[in-house]
């Protein structure tokens, strides 16, 4: 898999997408205090987030997360070593 890195443009299959959110919510669950924002706003419990991993909503949830704080977005755009439109690309295909 080839993920679009920083300057590269955001093209992204599902699988990729998928992918993508997962290592994001990885990051995003690396922090207890990031962690525990991202349960509250959307909702979901750790066992309910555990049942929906392979979940597209879910996992568009977790990148909504993110994009609607551009701090966090930059911070796991840079963890991650892609583009931040890269992970706002991935939001906009699972949310589909």
């Amino acid at each position: 898999m080839t993920i679009p890195r920083h300057g590269q443009s955001p093209i992204l299959t599902r699988p990729e997408a998928e992918t993508l959110a997962l290592s994001a919510l990885g990051w995003v669950l690396g922090d207890a205090d990031r962690a525990e924002r991202l349960l509250a706003l959307t909702g979901l419990t750790p066992e309910q987030m555990r049942a929906s991993l392979t979940d597209p909503a879910m996992l568009s949830a977790v990148l909504e997360f993110l994009g609607r704080y551009e701090p966090d977005l930059v911070k796991a755009a840079e963890a991650l070593q892609i583009a931040p439109e890269t992970l706002i690309a991935a939001q906009e295909i699972l949310s589909r």
